[in-house]
């Protein structure tokens, strides 16, 4: 079979392939079904019929994905009877649990599980060592949104059920209550009725505040003497369990072992995988975070013996699921979960890998995932093919890796007619196949084609049982990038049937060089690659091949002159570049796969290469060249001078003489867009009575005039019925950035105007794509009349930064291109601190998934930052060397996390910081990155982070500007407004911001002082021409805004600095005694009390300095205080009495009675003698109360073991009905302060509780836990669920002890 090197199909075939689309107009229920699936539109049941035992048998398939379902349908086992799913693989660590903890069983055969709950064992599980890894989970971490969501509506149903019990008998016990006593004067009874008041009112504010974060799962891992066991409880999917039910279990292993899943309930029927590495300390739970990764399996390869109409493309492949989308993250790819994926892959010894994922790059074929893919590619044979991407239409919109990466095949997405009449269910399919509307396109911005071939970009296939459905209707570059990697797995199973040698790049060119063109133009190749793929042709240019060296061509291109490749096309964008001809240098470089033979395979090698041009008066290339293994260059020119506006396409190609059959062996791309020029003041630019049918594109390409930065676009559409949807992108290429792109998805329901405010950066080429969505107007044949208008503004200014200090700053601005009106407007909204480390860890990583290919072993780094909130706000933390990359950077990843005291994560990213609302307090952020190279981890040990923090409207600080420079010092009027002339500058002055406007939380920080930070804003200059009414006017937003910032200054110098020392009139020699005296209680507060040893030495010297300083109150204090920090392992009975006594001790020491006479008198505050009676008056006051507090707390406690001792079923003790110990030092302390405050409120609580007023203890304590003056204490939340116990409300105590693994995790976070 030959094949010619312009045009890979005949006519005769070509017409074939449009007939077979026409002919899928009329379905039947055969022909619905296949359409479900595509197979027919890329040759694979023609492959299929030919041979059909290679449908993928032999072959392995990695997805790096969301993770794969094991349950779902069509992905259990090959068409041969092999499992389907070879190992199932979390990548990201999103499903890890810390299980380094290690128990034993207890008599009765439990353990206490990480959650707290008790867990029997199941005794036909062995255990040589007798040694149980525990660990928890809150589930909803591992579950994705939507089914979170579901599980929640669910859950919240059965709580608000029992909830509004509980509400419906508070209220009648308060309305019995009532009845029976229609007046309470009576203390007593008040507070009795309060008490069931304060219940019910809580019961409400629960219903209203009812946050559910999920049940708790309890992990326990195993050795059973041949393999690592895992039991899951899911014991708290049920309310109310307190016994966990981890025997009833069927204990997992890695699941490539014995391919054995689980579910956590009926409830949300969500499959799940187990992994352990570590020796038992870490227990990888695999969920998926999203249908998205199940799907894509199913239409690689899923099988279904019942309905073979529905299989995917390649049914006898086997799969292996590398989750990369972190379900932490919503699902977004990290760069820890890339990397594991491609040693994953490499280890399995994979075929083929199939990344249905990707986004914008800053730099096309660089960075350390594109390293490392090229080694795989490049060593080990494997195949990579990926999605390119979902921004179309517009030009350059191909995504990272897929649309970017030399070594990836980038797939774009196609829909047949039969696709679009069977599962998109249109009315009217179109009459030829065509690339769906949102598909990226290229070129890449070095100018690659971007788009390699084009698949079906949509299918019905499976999804998790999750899903509550089988099968689902998902389309994207994400579906046609499966849809070729199937096609692809059916040419590798006939190869390795024929004992083919596997080259990538013998595939590649396979595929490439026999794919069906879906359009006859040329600029068309941008959009659909080289064309549909045809497998069954594919293979039949495989075995005419196998002869062959398997060679990749690389090509790199430079300006003729230039020594370094830039490029790997030709990419002419501007008007300047398309004014002269211009010279290339193109270096062709054949690369054959690592390992390849010096003598038998590079020696040898030699090809005549005829090169052919498709446009010989653009690009004028060499006839002929002789390529060996070094490589070769030569030069083209190209002259686009006399070509039209609007875009080109142009190829220049090498054939081998000896076998032209081969078709292109290498093609140099060249795009050339040339550009319309606006005129006129402003300059515009319009396009008249533009039609549009369904799918069509119109593309403009406009010179934007140097000095614009916003364009005013209208459109008027006319000529239609039914409603139109349409794709209005405009894109502009810088150097070193992402493609600025501006994005609009507009319906027009009727004939309409509508308008539009682009940013636009001047001096380079914008391009304008307009597109009728694919099925929008399908059924209707009327056309779409479009009238589009573009006018460019700009004011150009100088970059604003205020230095901190009291001058205000110049601005000059200029309009080059029309009158515009200068309305400055500026506004600080953030403030951004900088911190560095407290501390940094080089840790070693497991080898078993975080060793690279190459052997090179990964080295985790994590830096800890500490800082402060003074009061709640949302922050974001920012580190610019890692931020916003993920493929274009040559680090592998980052994560990060904030936490309070209590290891409570309320945070927690990667390379896309977000705000997030946190309360006041003390925090820590850890940031972890990993790296191969130790030195590059080295130099990030000190790597500076920047917190963003959100002013609160009432901070923001407005800016003035003045037309003098000393207007804002001296109070002259301000400039508001003025109309730039075209050419002429205009200068002013904005004022710095006055000390008393700025924020006071941007003067004190956790670093003492937030000096050198920066207040950050906007400042914005134009105004928008278009809209005439008052209203939107009035609304309307500044056309393009700027980033100004303001350096905080050093603040004011403190005015009693410096003032001098009150003379002491005491002797030296009794100052002496005092110091020596207070030295001494310090060194009593600092000593240690960890051992027995310890504490007895503390307690000697105790006794010894109160025998020195016989009721000395402060030394007394200090002792009790000790007493309280420092417990120890002793009798707590016997402990709590000793406090009792030392406070005893303290109150003895205090004359109440000068203290109730000194605050019963007032003194005047400007006496400075009397201001230090005063302060030692109030230092004894606060000594009392701590000891009555401390008391009472201690007598409650005796109170209550003794009672526990006696066998009393636990209840909390009542009073006896005469005044006790406890009431007395209640009343006592109710003298001196409030113990409703919180500092005493815990009293009360106590107090309440003792009198069996639960429903008044509760609130109490709820209002102790809301006081933020400290971090939560885990203590209070415990005595809550005490309380609620008591009371019998067993479905808050279950919604309490869930939040307790929230507010106080038991575990250590797993990056």
């Amino acid at each position: 079979m030959s094949f010619s090197p312009s045009d890979p199909l005949s006519v005769e075939e070509k017409t074939a392939v449009k007939s077979d689309q026409l002919s899928s107009f009329w379905l039947n229920e055969s022909t619905f079904l296949a359409s479900l699936m595509p197979k027919k539109e890329i040759g694979a049941d023609r492959f299929l019929e030919a041979h059909p035992t290679y449908d993928g048998r032999g072959v392995v398939i990695a997805i790096f994905d969301s993770g794969v379902d094991p349950a779902a349908a069509g992905l259990q086992t090959t068409s041969d009877g092999k499992p389907k799913i070879i190992d199932i693989l979390d990548c990201t660590g999103s499903g890890d649990v810390d299980t380094s903890k290690v128990v034993k069983a207890d008599a009765d055969g439990y353990v206490m599980g990480a959650s707290g709950a008790r867990l029997l064992l199941n005794s036909s599980w062995k255990n040589p060592s007798q040694e149980w890894h525990i660990g928890c989970k809150l589930v909803y971490e591992l579950f994705t949104n939507s089914l979170t969501s579901r599980i929640k509506k669910e859950r919240k149903k059965k709580w608000s059920t029992k909830n509004q019990e509980a509400i419906s008998e508070a209220v009648k016990h308060l309305n019995e209550f009532d009845k029976k006593h229609p007046k309470t004067e009576d203390s007593k009874l008040k507070r009795v009725r309060e008490d069931l008041q304060n219940k019910l009112d809580f019961l409400r504010k629960q219903d209203e505040s009812y946050d559910d974060r999920g049940p708790v799962i309890d992990v326990v891992a195993w050795n059973d003497g041949d393999l690592w066991r895992v039991a899951v409880d899911t014991h708290n999917f049920e309310d109310g369990s307190e016994q966990g039910k981890l025997a009833d279990f069927i204990p997992l292993t890695n699941y490539r072992i014995e391919r054995k899943y689980g579910i956590f309930s009926n409830l949300d029927a969500c499959s799940f995988v187990t992994n352990v590495y570590d020796e038992g300390n870490l227990v990888s739970i695999v969920t998926d975070c999203s249908p998205h990764g199940t799907h894509v399996s199913g239409i690689a390869s899923a099988f279904h013996s019942e309905e073979p109409l529905l299989n995917g493309v390649a049914p006898g492949a086997q799969l292996i699921s590398c989750k990369i989308g972190d379900t932490r993250l919503g699902s977004m790819e990290t760069g820890t979960g890339l990397t594991r994926a491609l040693i994953a892959a490499v280890e399995h010894k994979c075929d083929l890998i199939n990344m249905s994922y990707g986004e914008p790059t800053l730099l096309p074929d660089y960075g350390r995932f594109v390293d490392l893919v090229n080694e795989v590619v490049d060593k080990h044979r494997l195949i990579f093919i990926s999605s390119a991407g979902n921004n179309g239409p517009a030009l350059s919109t191909v995504g990272a890796p897929g649309g970017t990466s030399s070594s990836i095949i980038g797939i774009g997405a196609y829909i047949s007619p039969a696709m679009a009449a069977g599962a998109h269910c249109v009315v009217e399919p179109p009459p030829e196949g065509m690339e769906y509307t949102w598909s990226s396109r290229g070129p890449t911005v070095d100018g690659d084609l971007g788009v390699s071939v084009s698949a079906p970009g949509g299918a019905v296939a499976p999804v998790p049982t999750w899903t509550l459905q089988r099968r689902m209707l998902m389309n994207g570059t994400s579906m046609a990038s499966p849809s070729a990697c199937g096609g692809v797995a059916l040419l590798l199973s006939g190869m390795k049937a024929e004992g083919i040698f596997i080259s990538p790049y013998t595939v590649r060119k396979a595929l490439e060089n026999t794919s069906s063109p879906i359009s006859d133009l040329p600029v068309e190749k941008l959009t659909t690659g080289h064309g549909l793929m045809q497998v069954d042709r594919a293979y039949e240019y495989i075995q005419q091949s196998k002869n062959l060296p398997s060679v990749c061509y690389k090509v790199l291109i430079s300006p003729a002159g230039k020594s370094t490749p830039i490029s790997r096309g030709i990419y002419l964008r501007g008007d300047c570049s398309c004014q002269q001809s211009t010279e290339w240098t193109i270096q062709v470089e054949p690369s054959f796969h690592e390992g390849a033979n010096n003598l038998e395979e590079l020696v040898p090698f030699e090809e005549c290469i005829q090169l052919y041009s498709t446009e010989s008066s653009v690009a004028h290339a060499p006839e002929y060249l002789l390529l060996t293994h070094n490589g070769r260059s030569f030069n083209i020119v190209v002259d686009p001078t006399k070509l039209n506006h609007g875009l080109h396409f142009y190829e220049v190609y090498g054939i081998d003489c000896k076998a032209p059959w081969r078709g292109p062996l290498f093609r140099i791309p060249i795009t050339i867009t040339k550009p319309l020029a606006p005129l006129g003041q402003p300059p515009l630019i319009s396009f008249s009575d533009v039609s549009f049918s369904p799918g069509h594109i119109e593309r403009r390409f406009v010179a934007v005039p140097i000095g614009a930065t916003w364009a005013e676009a209208t459109v008027r559409t006319a000529g239609f019925d039914t409603a139109r949807r349409f794709f209005i992108d405009a894109v502009q290429i810088c150097p070193l950035k992402r493609p600025i792109k501006w994005g609009s998805v507009v319906t027009f329901s009727s004939p309409s105007l509508k308008s539009f405010l682009i940013p636009v950066k001047g001096g380079l080429t914008m391009e304008l794509a307009v597109a009728q969505f694919w099925s929008s107007g399908i059924g209707s044949h009327e056309t779409t009349h479009f009238d589009f208008e573009i006018a460019f503004h700009g004011i150009d200014v100088n970059t604003v930064m205020l230095d901190g200090s009291e001058a205000s700053t110049r601005i000059e601005a200029k309009s080059l291109l029309g009158s515009e009106k200068l309305v400055p407007s500026a506004s600080l909204t953030k403030i951004k601190t900088s911190y560095r480390p407290v501390d940094s860890n080089l840790s070693v990583l497991t080898p078993n998934r975080d060793k690279l290919p190459s052997g090179k072993q990964i080295i985790g780094l994590t830096l800890t930052y500490k800082f402060k909130l003074d009061e709640g706000a949302e922050i974001k933390p920012r580190v610019p060397l890692l931020n916003n990359r993920i493929y274009d950077t040559k680090f592998e990843s980052q994560f990060y996390t904030i936490s309070d005291s209590n290891k409570r994560i309320y945070a927690f990213g990667d390379v896309y910081p977000k705000y997030v609302k946190i309360p006041k307090g003390e925090y820590t952020l850890h940031f972890y990155t990993r790296h191969e190279n130790v030195q590059l981890l080295e130099k990030m040990k000190q790597l500076v982070l920047f917190l963003e923090r959100k002013l609160d409207k009432k901070e923001h600080i407005h800016l003035s500007f003045f037309p003098q420079p000393d207007g804002h010092f001296i109070g002259n009027g301000t400039f508001k407004s003025s109309v730039l002339v075209p050419g002429a500058a205009e200068a002013f002055y904005v004022g710095a911001p006055s000390r008393e406007k700025l924020p006071k939380s941007s003067l004190t920080g956790s670093q003492s002082s937030l000096t050198g930070s920066v207040l950050l804003g906007s400042i914005s200059y134009g105004s928008i021409s278009f809209g005439s009414s008052k209203d939107e006017q009035k609304n309307r937003q500044s056309p393009v805004s700027y980033e100004i910032s303001y350096l905080i200054p050093s603040v004011k110098v403190d005015e009693d600095k410096g003032k001098e020392i009150p003379i002491c009139t005491k002797r030296i020699t009794e100052r002496l005694k005092d110091e020596v005296r207070d030295t001494k209680i310090r060194f009593l507060s600092g000593l240690r009390r960890d051992s027995e040893e310890e504490r007895l030495e503390w307690k000697e010297l105790c006794s010894s300095l109160k025998e020195e300083y016989p009721k000395y109150t402060p030394l007394l204090a200090k002792i009790l205080e000790g007493l309280v920090t420092g417990g120890g392992d002793e009798d707590k009975i016997a402990h709590k009495k000793e406090i009792v006594a030392v406070a005893n001790e303290v109150i003895d020491s205090v004359d109440k009675d000068e203290l109730a006479k000194y605050f019963s008198v007032k003194f005047d505050p400007e006496d400075e003698e009397a201001e230090k009676i005063k302060k030692k008056m109030e230092i004894a006051r606060d000594q009392l109360a701590e000891a009555l507090y401390r008391k009472g707390l201690a007598l409650a406690n005796i109170e209550y073991l003794e009672a526990k001792q006696v066998n009393r079923e636990e209840q909390s003790p009542t009073m006896s009905g005469q005044l006790d110990d406890f009431e007395e030092n209640f009343k006592e302390l109710k003298k001196w302060v409030d113990v409703k405050s919180s500092k005493y409120c815990m009293l009360v609580v106590v107090w309440e509780r003792r009198n069996q007023r639960l429903g008044t203890a509760l609130k109490a304590l709820c209002d102790l836990i809301q006081d933020e003056s400290e971090p939560p204490k885990k203590k209070f939340y415990d005595l809550k669920i005490e309380l609620l116990e008591e009371i019998g409300w067993t479905h808050l105590v279950f919604y309490e002890k869930q939040w307790i693994h929230v507010r106080f995790p038991s575990s250590r976070f797993v990056f």
